[in-house]
């Protein structure tokens, strides 16, 4: 089955260009529900995975058109949903697939045990077991921020604004409120991410432009931010 392939363009913007943005947009995009109902925005914790050669992580440093990058994510420190999920990249197209798992299989997956994904039906989980078991995939870094999300029906637009980035440096612990954690972009900024589907509408991009004029395309991803402190640059 052929992947839903979305566009994403992320700019990193200042506080300033942050409530700018808020002002401009809020006429037009609506606060995605799970924003909502945790009164505005939500906390994400992600546990990226990656191979014993680090290959997304280098793959996304040398520009790679085409690959993958796994992670298990929670949503406000609760382990009553955990998802494992794999964004895909394929030429300037994302696409994303998810599956809800319970707690003991993501502990088990966090231990570095795939057995018994090699007969589930989640087509997902059977990647994962292959990516586990031939090229040694494994948790490498927790990626913690707060997000605020913004959608607009017409070509299924969402704009976010993730905000204060840290990186729980060397721990894996994903259901651990206490992990210590560093902030990994300068002067609070916060990285804005436009997905769409086909075209932007124009309208949508001339409220960015006129609220960020300077904002400048950018390929930040808060994975490698998250792994700065390893020194594999």
């Amino acid at each position: 089955m052929a992947l839903p392939l979305r566009h994403e363009l992320k700019f990193l913007v200042t506080r300033t260009q942050l409530e700018v943005l808020r002002q401009v947009i809020a006429p037009v995009l609506h606060l995605d529900p799970n924003a909502v109902k945790n009164g505005g925005s939500y906390f994400i914790r992600s546990l990226y995975f990656d191979t014993v050669y680090d290959d997304a992580l280098y793959d996304k440093i040398a520009g790679v058109k085409d690959r993958d990058k796994y992670r298990m994510r929670i949503y406000n420190m609760s382990d009553r949903e955990v998802f494992m999920e794999c964004k895909t990249k394929v030429g300037n197209l994302i696409s994303k697939r998810s599956v809800k798992i319970a707690r003991d299989l993501a502990e088990q997956l966090m231990a570095g045990d795939p057995a018994g994904l090699e007969n589930t039906q989640s087509g997902l989980l059977r990647d994962v077991y292959r990516e586990m078991r031939t090229r040694l995939l494994h948790p490498v870094v927790l990626v913690d921020y707060e997000r605020e999300a913004y959608v607009h029906p017409a070509e299924e637009v969402r704009i976010t604004f993730d905000m204060r980035v840290r990186s729980g440096l060397n721990s894996i612990d994903l259901f651990n409120p206490r992990v210590p954690t560093v902030p990994v972009l300068p002067n609070d900024e916060t990285i804005l991410e436009v997905k769409y589907n086909r075209v932007l509408p124009p309208y949508i991009r001339d409220l960015i432009s006129f609220a960020c004029p300077e904002a400048v395309q950018s390929a930040v991803s808060k994975y490698t931010l998250c792994r700065q402190y390893e020194g594999k640059e």
